[in-house]
């Protein structure tokens, strides 16, 4: 960040300092966090507006006055992505910011070019910049591209930590869709927790599995805030476990940062961004779902993780599935639903769903297309290569209400669900239902004890 006292300095001796107009171009996360760790409070620039993108009617909106600091008293405006070009222009901006992620490369650039030819600067902002300093240890886990399994990961190095005794708070990356000041600071413990902060489904598919096994796990805005809390958390904190999203690096500068890699999507590694960056930054990475890859999409993975990331410890990991009732999936036609963005950005064709469905001897996988309403329908028009897969999409009511209509109405005998989440404890499916479970498995050694184990010993006290 430019010294703030060298700027007051200029100014009073007179120097007449222009701040630079600024958008940042983001997604309701990294967006917000680039905003309040670099910009807020920082003379030297004017952030004009957000722009919005991937995630549906998050864009005119504002981002408050209460969060964005005195130099913002009428808050700061969140326009659709598609307005930034005459933006730009209309708001005489300098540099535009790029600040989401699980992009490919291709894009980014297009980006860049958009902007440029705007008359703009285009800016990424690095770890430097943007990682706060927790006072507790700092345990990170991210992955390459959304779907990888960084949250079945995070349970896994969290067992390991109780295991030797310590209280660990997770703290997950920002998904705020609703009243951005209320969910400033978030603070689950319960499952009436989810409710009293009026959770997505996307959010719950998160949080839900940390609640139910005992833990406690914080979201929200303001990731500065967010961290003390947790630091002081009422049930005690020895660590800090990053549960990251989508394919981006930490907000928070870690101690030990573990990323998960994907040999079903051989090659992504290198191709997204900013999810290479988060393998160069790993100090442990995880080779996961190697029980339903193919041997030559694995060395793959394993060739990219030894040229940009030698130094770093490879973990060999499996997600072995359960599936509660296989007897109601047996030749019968079953309609699988996934993880809402992991199928759409995280771009995957199958999941666990699908696999669990035709390892139990499923006669057919209904396509869901044709009887998909309202905000489904639209999901499978913005994405079309999700195929015969219904994503669990639910970012507002009516979204939820679309989803029960579409589940309702595909004519299939079995329902699988493949969510983190019960789904059926807010959308009533008139059909019988299973449910598909998966754990990370580490497969051999070296195993995520070793590193977990030399963490405590450096770092907890």
């Amino acid at each position: 960040m430019p010294n703030l006292i060298d700027i007051n300095h200029l100014k009073q001796k007179g120097v007449i300092m222009a701040r630079k107009n600024v958008i940042i171009i983001g997604a309701a996360g990294r967006d917000f966090h680039n905003f309040n760790t670099y910009y807020r409070g920082n003379e030297a620039y004017n952030v004009v507006a957000f722009t919005a993108a991937q995630i549906p009617d998050i864009d005119g909106r504002k981002y408050p006055a209460e969060l964005a600091g005195e130099l913002y008293p009428q808050g700061i405006p969140i326009y659709a992505e598609c307005e930034l070009e005459k933006l730009i222009k209309d708001l005489n901006v300098d540099d535009c910011v790029f600040s989401y992620s699980d992009v490919t490369y291709q894009q980014v650039m297009g980006m860049s070019a958009k902007v440029n030819a705007a008359g703009a600067n285009f800016v990424l902002l690095g770890a430097k910049d943007t990682q706060v300093k927790s006072t507790k240890p700092v345990i990170a886990v991210g992955a390459v591209r959304t779907g990888c399994g960084k949250s079945q990961t995070s349970r896994r190095v969290i067992e390991l930590l109780m295991e030797a005794g310590l209280k660990v708070v997770a703290i997950r990356h920002p998904m705020p869709y609703g009243d951005l000041v209320a969910q400033k600071v978030q603070r689950f413990a319960t499952i009436a927790d989810l409710d009293k902060h009026k959770c997505t489904i996307e959010e719950m598919e998160e949080y839900e599995p940390h609640v139910t096994r005992g833990n406690v796990i914080y979201a929200g805005v303001d990731y500065e805030a967010i961290v003390r809390a947790a630091e002081n958390d009422p049930n005690g904190c020895d660590v800090i476990l990053w549960d990251g999203g989508n394919n981006d690096f930490p907000f928070y500068k870690p101690d030990m940062l573990i990323t998960v890699v994907d040999p079903h999507r051989p090659g992504h590694e290198l191709n997204f961004y900013p999810g290479e960056a988060t393998l160069r930054l790993a100090d442990v990475v995880v080779i996961n779902k190697m029980d339903s890859a193919d041997a030559a999409n694995i060395q793959i993975v394993r060739e990219s993780i030894a040229k940009v990331n030698p130094n770093a410890l490879v973990v060999d990991g499996a997600s072995p599935l359960s599936i509660d009732k296989p007897e109601l999936v047996k030749g019968k036609k079953c309609l699988v639903i996934e993880d809402g963005p992991t199928l759409t950005h995280g771009h995957m064709k199958i999941g666990a769903g699908t696999v669990a469905a035709q390892k139990c001897g499923a006669a057919e996988l209904v396509d869901p297309r044709q009887w998909a309403v309202g905000k489904l329908a639209e999901t499978f028009k913005i994405y079309p290569n999700i195929g015969t897969l219904l994503p669990a999409m639910g970012y507002g009511e009516q979204q939820k209400a679309d989803l029960e209509k579409t589940i309702n109405a595909v004519p299939c005998d079995t329902v699988v669900i493949a969510t983190p989440i019960d789904l059926q404890r807010f959308v009533k499916i008139d059909k019988p239902c299973v449910k598909v479970g998966y754990e990370l498995q580490e497969i051999g050694t070296p195993n995520l004890k070793t590193p977990i184990n030399e963490f405590i010993k450096k770092f907890v006290k």
